[in-house]
């Protein structure tokens, strides 16, 4: 169903079959309008072609929806006949945001009693071992304290065709020297997740999709929520866009650094069919919005899901715990706060909003989000399409979740 705003009516898509009134919240209609009003005005930013947005309130869904268009729609692009509305049901790469995800598997498999957390990784790997990472642990790559930030083996090209070839990330990751394992903070933005789930498939035997299937995605009853996108579903995912201010320098280069690729080239590349073939476990999770709602609504409700026990609670409660305590981040150049495995709320004011340090989720390249706030009682997910680090949409994001926090409160 199509509705909005005069001027938005047209590129709005409700899912009415989900949304529930917002008295069942504990919400007034005019707190829901109030935070719609915020996506719209991410929306009219221009840096996201399209986004799509779920909001689950005492674990009830009061906004599911879209709105912009999933092709066609891009700066400077023309909307022809191939153009293609977003709807709330469709499929966008998480980029980082899929960390979560791979770090709950993660924790599962310790549930499961198939590792140890605190184990060196070398225990499992044992030709993870280069440059002194021996002593380094799970628990201390789930926290992005590994040592091991970015592919930087010099003189070896690893640009994002390096991120295809399996193999090949873990022998370079492997071999590679460590950068103060265990003590410097320093998000790992590709390589981390490669390391995780080789360890998944080497005590499992199983594929990290398969692992993700049997553990989460069936048992949630997911229609995407994996690496990679089948074919069949091609048609109906979101094209990614360059968006927002150029990016210049200084920012280019620590662009790259992180993401082991220019920025327009990993936007480019995230389009193409070898993309959605591969595995890559940091950043290529598909979902809709209301899937990864779902997702944290699940840790939020101690792990069960429609009355199935899918995470211990002693399993959530050790992978929300912080971490590493409020710490300058020399990859992201910020501060950052981090349990093992997702992004953490700061107080006065972080990722998810004012006041929001009970809250842990993760960030996804660019302006993607999901999380969950014990203290609101929500889980949301903001999903965009434009690529866009500076402009004026920063002030719509923080504007959102600002609402978000201020409306759910209590």
């Amino acid at each position: 169903m199509r509705v909005g705003d005069g001027g938005l009516a047209g590129v709005t898509g409700i899912d009415t079959a989900a949304e529930r009134p917002p008295s069942e919240a504990g919400l007034s209609a005019a707190a829901v309008d109030s935070i719609w009003g915020g996506v719209e005005a991410m929306y009219r930013s221009g840096a996201f072609p399209a986004v799509t947005f779920c909001l689950r309130r005492r674990g009830q869904i009061v906004l599911n929806r879209s709105i912009g268009y999933a092709r066609g729609g891009g700066p400077g692009e023309s909307r022809g006949s191939n153009a293609r509305l977003a709807e709330p049901d469709t499929p966008v790469c998480m980029f980082s945001a899929s960390k979560a995800v791979t770090a709950i598997l993660v924790h599962k498999l310790a549930e499961e009693g198939g590792i140890d957390l605190d184990a060196r990784v070398s225990h499992y790997l044992p030709e993870f071992t280069g440059g002194g990472k021996d002593r380094t642990t799970l628990a201390q790559v789930l926290s992005h304290r590994g040592g091991f930030p970015m592919f930087n083996v010099e003189g070896t090209d690893s640009g994002p065709e390096t991120l295809l070839d399996w193999d090949r990330c873990i022998r370079l990751i492997c071999e590679a020297p460590a950068d103060k394992g265990g003590n410097r903070l320093a998000y790992h933005a590709i390589t981390g997740g490669f390391i995780l789930a080789e360890i998944i498939q080497r005590v499992t035997g199983m594929s990290v999709r398969e692992y993700l299937d049997t553990r989460l995605r069936k048992p949630m009853g997911m229609r995407y929520f994996t690496y990679g996108l089948d074919k069949r579903s091609r048609g109906r995912v979101a094209v990614n866009y360059v968006a927002g201010q150029p990016v210049r320098f200084p920012i280019s280069v620590l662009a790259k650094k992180a993401l082991s690729a220019d920025f327009a080239e990993v936007v480019n590349v995230s389009n193409t069919d070898y993309f959605m073939d591969a595995v890559v476990p940091a950043g290529n999770l598909y979902a809709t919005a209301e899937e990864l709602s779902r997702f944290y609504q699940m840790l939020l409700d101690g792990g069960v899901y429609e009355g199935r026990q899918v995470l211990a609670p002693e399993t959530i409660r050790r992978a929300i715990k912080p971490a590493v305590r409020l710490r300058f981040d020399h990859t992201l150049k910020i501060p950052m706060r981090y349990s093992e495995g997702l992004m953490l709320g700061v107080n006065p004011f972080g990722l998810y909003g004012p006041m929001t340090g009970a809250a842990y989720g993760h960030l996804g390249f660019m302006n993607i989000l999901g999380w969950a706030d014990p203290s609101r009682d929500l889980s949301a997910s903001l999903m965009v399409t434009g690529k866009a680090i500076l402009g004026g949409h920063l002030l719509a994001l923080g504007q959102l979740l600002s609402t978000i926090s201020w409306q759910c409160r209590g």
